[in-house]
C-alpha cells in the first residue's frame, strides 16, 4: 500500500513536469522572471502605505501660541500661505495664545503625529518654558520632532519718548537713580521679552519692574500710549513705531546693528557686551510624525525660507531667515534649554 502511494505521488509529479505539457499563462513566463516579478510584489508598500503617500489630501493646521498681529503671527501668515501654494493645500494658522505659548505647544503636543498639524514655536515655548514652569504639560525635545529653524530675531530694547534717555547707559543711570521705580513691558511672563529684561537686570545692575503683557501687541501699544515706560521685544511689528517716532529704540542684541534700523546701536556697541538675549522660532511636527512627512516640510520651508522675496519682507521687519536641518534645530533647542535655565537660577524666575 505505502509503495503503491509512492509510486501514485511520483507519476503526478512527473505529470506535473512534463515537457509537452502546457502551463497556465500565467506561469509561462521563464522560472528566473516569475521569481524577479514575486520579488518585486515583495517589496511593494502594503495599501496603508501608499495612501500616506498622498499626503497631503486635506489642509494643514499650523497652531501658533501667541496672539494675532504679533511678530511671530507675521512669519507664521508669509511662510504658510506659500507652504500652502507648495503642497497644493490650504495652511490655516491656528492662534492659541495664552500662558507664554504653554497653551498653544500643549495643542500641538496631543495633536495626532500625522502630517497635518505643525506648530510654529519659538524661544519662548521651546526654549525658556522648560527653565521656567515647575509642571510643564509637554516635553519640548520628547513631544516634538524639528523640521527646520525659521528665523532669528534681535531683542530691543525700546522706550516711551516721554522718558529722558537716548542712549543704553542713560536708561541704566535712571534706572539705578529711581530703583524699583522704572518699568519694563513685555509679551508675557516667561517670554523672550521677559527674560531679556532679567538678564539685562542681572548684567547691568538694575532694579527695572516687569510688567507682563497678554502677547506682545497690547504690549507695544501700551508702549506707544505711554502707559509703560520700556519695553523688551523683538523688532517684528515694532520697527514701524521707530521710524515713526511714536517709540525711541536704544539698542538690540546680537553681534551687529540690524539691517532694518541701521541707526540703531547694538548692545555691544552700547557698552554692554556681554548681554545677548536674541530670539528665534522654528517649525516643529509632533513626534512620530513620520519621517518621510518631516523631510518633505523640510524642503519645502527651507526653500520658501530662501527666496528672495521672503528673505527681504523678513528684513525689513527687523528679523534674519534662519533654515536648517532637522537635527541643527534640535541642537539649537537643547542648548537654549540649558543656557535659560542658568538664567533662571540666577534670577530666581520660578511661573507656577
Amino acid at each position: 500500500m505505502i509503495r503503491q502511494r509512492a509510486d501514485d505521488i511520483e507519476g503526478q509529479r512527473r505529470e506535473r513536469f512534463r515537457p509537452d505539457r502546457v502551463l497556465p499563462a500565467a506561469s509561462a513566463m521563464p522560472a528566473a522572471a516569475a521569481l524577479a516579478l514575486f520579488g518585486t510584489l515583495a517589496l511593494l508598500p502594503p495599501v496603508h502605505d501608499a495612501r500616506a503617500q498622498a499626503w497631503p489630501a486635506k489642509p494643514l493646521r499650523m497652531v501658533l501660541p501667541f496672539p494675532a498681529s504679533g511678530p511671530t503671527d507675521i512669519v507664521a501668515r508669509l511662510v504658510g500661505q506659500k507652504l500652502g501654494e507648495a503642497l497644493g493645500e490650504t495652511v490655516v494658522v491656528d492662534n492659541r495664545p495664552g500662558g507664554g505659548g504653554v497653551i498653544g505647544a500643549t495643542v500641538a503636543a496631543k495633536a495626532a503625529p500625522d502630517g497635518y498639524t505643525m506648530i510654529l514655536g519659538g524661544i519662548t515655548t521651546f526654549g525658556i518654558a522648560p527653565a521656567v514652569h515647575r509642571d510643564l504639560p509637554f516635553d519640548p525635545v520628547r513631544d516634538f520632532a524639528p523640521v527646520t529653524m525659521a528665523t532669528r530675531q534681535s531683542i530691543m530694547l525700546m522706550t516711551h519718548p516721554s522718558l529722558p534717555v537716548r542712549t543704553v547707559k542713560e536708561y541704566i543711570a535712571i534706572a539705578r537713580a529711581k530703583p524699583g521705580r522704572i518699568d519694563y513691558a513685555s509679551s508675557g511672563p516667561g517670554g523672550s521679552g521677559h527674560m531679556a529684561g532679567e538678564l539685562f537686570r542681572l548684567v547691568a545692575g538694575v532694579d527695572i519692574v516687569h510688567i507682563p503683557y497678554k502677547g506682545a501687541p497690547p504690549a507695544l501699544n501700551d508702549l506707544i500710549g505711554g502707559h509703560v515706560e520700556s519695553m523688551f521685544g523683538t523688532m517684528l511689528a515694532a520697527v514701524p513705531h521707530v521710524r515713526s517716532g511714536r517709540v525711541r529704540a536704544l539698542a538690540v542684541t546680537g553681534p551687529q546693528r540690524a539691517v532694518a534700523l541701521p541707526e540703531v546701536p547694538a548692545f555691544a556697541e552700547a557698552g554692554l557686551p556681554q548681554y545677548d538675549a536674541s530670539s528665534w522660532n522654528g517649525f516643529l511636527v509632533p513626534a512620530g510624525t513620520p519621517r518621510p512627512i518631516v523631510d518633505r516640510l523640510n524642503v519645502e520651508l527651507v526653500r520658501i525660507l530662501r527666496t528672495p522675496a521672503v528673505q527681504e519682507r523678513l528684513v525689513a521687519d527687523g528679523a534674519a531667515a534662519a533654515p536648517s536641518t532637522p537635527e541643527a534645530f534640535g541642537a539649537l533647542i537643547k542648548a537654549e534649554i540649558a543656557k535659560w535655565l542658568k538664567v533662571v537660577k540666577s534670577a530666581s524666575i520660578r511661573i507656577e
